[in-house]
């Protein structure tokens, strides 16, 4: 009984790591989909190309190295992360610290105009309509919203 399971179990393995590779690589005629998920003739030569890799014992690597070969970086959905590829892989992490880097600026601009605005204030020097209503702003206490945690 183990003997007629180990092939159908082979035949599933191989199913699922070909599946697995096939969500990986761009169809080369449609571009926005994966082999897995396009009808057309390449990309079902592809599948096959897989599953006969898989069961000739290739490793997953070695898969995507000879697709890679045959047909160009752009056919995996995910690059390498090379010299060349490193600003697109970096991009993300470089917006969100620019947007960081930005928005603390602001905040240190906003503290020190208000320190500013209020050493000119002590100085006796006026402070503009605008200038007053941010100092009224910083100043007064939010209202209350009913009852405190402490005094339930």
């Amino acid at each position: 009984m183990e003997s007629e399971e180990d092939p159908v179990k082979k035949a599933q393995m191989v199913d699922v790591r070909a599946r697995n590779i096939s969500h990986n690589v761009r169809c080369t005629e449609c571009g926005s989909q994966s082999i897995e998920d396009s009808q057309a003739d390449v990309a079902i030569l592809l599948r096959k190309l897989i599953r006969d890799e898989i069961r000739a014992g290739k490793s997953d690597k070695d898969i995507y190295k000879k697709l890679e070969e045959d047909f160009g970086e752009t056919v995996l959905y995910a690059p390498r992360f090379d010299l060349q590829t490193a600003a697109l892989w970096l991009s993300p992490f470089l917006v969100a610290g620019g947007a960081a880097g930005i928005w603390a600026y602001k905040k240190h601009r906003q503290r020190t105009n208000v320190h500013i605005m209020a050493l000119n204030l002590v100085r006796g020097v006026p402070l503009t309509p605008k200038e007053k209503q941010t100092m009224l702003d910083l100043l007064t206490p939010p209202p209350s919203q009913g009852k405190r945690w402490w005094s339930r």
